[in-house]
């Protein structure tokens, strides 16, 4: 399968790599949330003895507050000012760039400070406020598909950002909602996003996800993630999106949709090796 509309997606700098035409396969990995200074900075160190020798430029997730939970009670983060302090020490410490999600325009001006990449969680993808707040911050800004939208809505999502003169813009496809709490992935969605001049990453994880599925928490199938995964990079993903965590069942948040970390190597080596044979397709 031919990357026919590969030219569209512009390289961008995301602090020591790139992503976009001609680029190495993008990671985006880590735990779901914060869930103390000590996991996140192990999981962090860890993922880069993993990616090392794959030569795979990567980027460190974790959620410093994750306000769209199932339940009240769930567990949701450190919140913004802890959370910005152990992100801080991660980058500083690892030499990893950094991606967490904000809610809020305040937010946002507050994370620009610390992240090098502002993530627009899909459900707020449509907030005017917010995006051009992300925009103005000049981080790179990653804007997750709605699951309720379609990929050639996301255009308007685009250029709210590009209102403000930010041009360093990356989409993530995630998955749409079939029905009642089941997720299905259109990998057409690849394509028509990199039309907009984007690169596109793809949430493996995150469309596995069963929202609400157990009552007061999300379900999910892990298993499924790694397909997935293959498919969206033969169709021309140029990154992909997992959560990962040392132990899953004990994971506070998205555990059952979550990579168990010690198969992050073998799932990453599988990947490498379809991206490369379509790039030389």
């Amino acid at each position: 399968m031919k990357r026919g509309l590969q030219v569209m997606a512009r390289p961008i700098r995301i602090g020591k790599a790139r992503i976009g035409r001609g680029c190495p396969l993008m990671l985006v990995a880590g735990p779901c949330v914060i869930e103390s200074a000590k996991s996140a900075l192990e999981h962090a160190r860890a993922i880069s003895r993993i990616v090392k020798p794959l030569g795979i430029p990567w980027i460190f997730k974790a959620s410093y507050d994750k306000a769209n939970r199932s339940s009240v009670g769930s567990f949701r983060g450190p919140g913004l000012e802890a959370g910005l302090a152990i992100l801080r020490r991660i980058r500083k410490e690892t030499g990893v760039s950094i991606l967490s999600d904000v809610h809020t325009a305040a937010e946002a001006t507050a994370a620009g400070e610390v992240l090098d990449v502002i993530q627009i969680p899909a459900f707020l993808c449509r907030q005017t406020d917010l995006l051009v707040a992300a925009g103005k911050t000049g981080c790179v800004v990653n804007i997750k598909k709605g699951q309720f939208m379609s990929p050639e809505a996301m255009r308007q999502a685009v250029d709210k950002v590009r209102s403000t003169g930010n041009e360093r813009i990356v989409l993530t496809e995630r998955g749409t909602f079939f029905g009642y709490g089941r997720l299905v992935n259109d990998f057409r969605s690849v394509q028509v996003m990199r039309e907009m001049g984007c690169p596109v990453i793809f949430d493996a994880t995150h469309s596995v996800q069963e929202p609400g599925a157990l009552g007061h928490t999300s379900g999910g199938d892990r298993r499924a993630a790694p397909l997935l995964a293959a498919c969206a990079v033969a169709a021309g993903a140029d990154g992909v999106f997992v959560e990962v965590h040392r132990s899953p069942a004990k994971a506070l948040c998205d555990g059952p949709n979550s990579l168990a970390l010690s198969t992050l190597g073998a799932f990453l080596k599988r990947l490498q090796r379809i991206y490369e044979a379509v790039q030389h397709d």
